[in-house]
């Protein structure tokens, strides 16, 4: 069966379903995700040392988060936000997952000395930040530059996506998203 051209870009294995991003050269790969879309799965390492699969949690909502960089300012603001919120999200089913470019060993320090709770994923080759449009062209102070872009994805129990926040800021997003679920 021949790959769609969205397949091609973002490297479809077929056969397993897993997805590796293949930026464009000269350029970053920003997929146009749209909800109702099947959400790319990815399989990439956790703080713990587990692996974090996205298709594994089929039946179950997940929210995937994708933040900078851990320890900095806003960064561990969202994660500890997202981590008062823990129950709020059990409550409604949807698994949180944090995902950065960061090593699982600064992300187990991360998660010791501020006691979070979501699952925090490891992508320092940007699988599936790329494959969900999370990097790419960001304005800060007058400067262009390429880095991630804070995104909010939610997946749908059905594994298509439900909603996308794109381009983010940290301060009050746990809440705006709870106030979006209802």
């Amino acid at each position: 069966m021949p790959l769609s051209v969205f397949d091609k870009q973002i490297g479809c294995n077929k056969a397993n379903h897993t997805f590796v991003a293949k930026p464009a050269i000269g350029r970053p790969f920003m997929p146009h995700l749209k909800e109702d879309m099947s959400a790319p799965d990815f399989d990439l390492p956790t703080d713990t040392g587990e692996r974090f699969r996205l298709s594994a949690y089929a039946g179950k909502a997940v929210l995937l988060y994708f933040y900078p960089q851990a320890d900095t300012p806003a960064c561990t603001d969202q994660n500890i936000a997202f981590t008062a919120h823990q129950g709020t999200f059990d409550q409604k089913g949807i698994v949180l997952v944090g995902i950065s470019p960061d090593t699982p060993k600064q992300l187990a320090a991360f998660r010791e000395k501020y006691s979070l709770s979501p699952i925090l994923v490891s992508d320092p080759d940007r699988i599936a930040i790329d494959a969900y449009g999370a990097w790419g062209e960001k304005k800060n102070y007058g400067r262009t530059y390429t880095g991630l872009i804070r995104t909010t994805v939610l997946v749908g129990a059905d594994g298509k996506i439900a909603q996308i926040w794109p381009n983010i800021r940290a301060k009050g997003h746990v809440e705006r998203v709870l106030k979006a679920l209802g």
